[in-house]
């Protein structure tokens, strides 16, 4: 009886310990670390703090956000200024952010594709939760194995439709990427946060193909793109195409060609590589400090050629072009910087 009763607790250790060594399914854990939160509607704008907003910023603020009429809503100087060091940046849809913290309704988050020295995981601020949407971390399954990989609004604005084509989902911003299905008779594919499989028209998107390097732009390029926001009027936080700031601009037009700037002009001044004001060449930037230069970086521009440069200045103005040797920004000009290799 003793023998039986040894070799049964053998028997089970062994059990155990071949149990112990077969894979298992996935926990909890690295269920959640498969997915990631994405912005789910045409921009998010992030707060300071929570609450902090007035009732005219309420289009802005829910599951379905209308960018169009809170921009109108601000037909003021006092109404757009009153947003100085209340709002942080914006996040396009489809931008991937890390959720930093919970506060009722609302959640802080970084923003990743927006480096800062405030924040390792990307630019933070915080937003209405019901602004997100958990998607896979992987890429989209190209149903069209010949689909691009990828696209890139291309317009100011672009409209994305149910796949019936004809039931308006979402107006989404210039320079709103997303991951493409397929590619069909002048409309593509795509796999759209909240809603699932979405179409965009082909003349509204740049095609960006499967595991190529986007080219680089001409600096002719960016000063090109930069011009279509032209009479645009200043929002501070603002990186869509319903208003920009100052970096928010700048920021826009290199990340629709692929490279990502840091969010804040500050920090902007500290990447590429710096470029003598005489040397300076069209897609470069123009950086601006207090103490007549010599203080802490406050505005950038872009320089176009022929002695201008193209920017968002403040609340109250437009994006403008205007020479370089404009007063009020020659006497605080801090330096230029490339960022392109040539």
């Amino acid at each position: 009886m003793r023998k039986i009763m040894h070799r049964s607790i053998l028997i089970a250790v062994a059990t155990l310990l071949m149990l112990m060594l077969l894979p298992v399914a996935p926990n909890q854990a690295s269920a959640a670390a498969s997915k990631k939160q994405v912005i789910a509607v045409p921009a998010a704008t992030l707060w300071k703090s929570p609450g902090i907003h007035r009732k005219l910023d309420l289009p802005s603020l829910g599951k379905n956000v209308d960018l169009r009429a809170w921009t109108s809503a601000m037909n003021t100087t006092e109404k757009r200024r009153w947003l100085t060091g209340k709002t942080e940046t914006q996040a396009l849809y489809g931008q991937e952010v890390k959720v930093l913290q919970r506060k009722g309704n609302w959640v802080q988050v970084a923003v990743v594709e927006q480096s800062t020295a405030k924040n390792s995981q990307g630019y933070p601020g915080w937003m209405p939760e019901v602004q997100l949407a958990e998607v896979s971390a992987s890429p989209a399954v190209r149903v069209d194995r010949k689909a691009a990989a990828e696209v890139v609004v291309a317009s100011k604005t672009a409209n994305l439709y149910k796949t019936n084509g004809s039931t308006k989902l979402l107006e989404l911003s210039f320079g709103t990427r997303l991951p493409v299905v397929s590619e069909h008779k002048g409309w593509i594919k795509v796999d759209a946060p909240r809603y699932g499989y979405a179409l965009l028209r082909t003349s509204d998107v740049k095609l960006l193909e499967a595991g190529q390097t986007e080219k680089q732009p001409t600096g002719t390029q960016l000063v090109e793109t930069g011009k279509a926001f032209l009479g645009l009027p200043y929002l501070w936080a603002g990186t869509s195409a319903y208003g920009f700031d100052c970096s928010g601009f700048t920021g826009a037009i290199y990340r629709y060609y692929g490279i990502l700037l840091p969010r804040d002009a500050s920090e902007q001044a500290l990447a590429g590589k710096s470029v003598a004001k005489a040397d300076m060449q069209p897609g470069d930037l123009m950086f601006f400090a207090y103490q007549n230069g010599k203080g802490k970086v406050h505005h950038v521009s872009m320089y176009i050629g022929g002695g201008k440069m193209m920017h968002a200045p403040k609340a109250g103005k437009t994006v403008e072009i205007i020479p370089i040797s404009t007063a009020s920004y020659a006497k605080e000009f801090a330096g230029a910087r490339r960022y392109l290799n040539n």
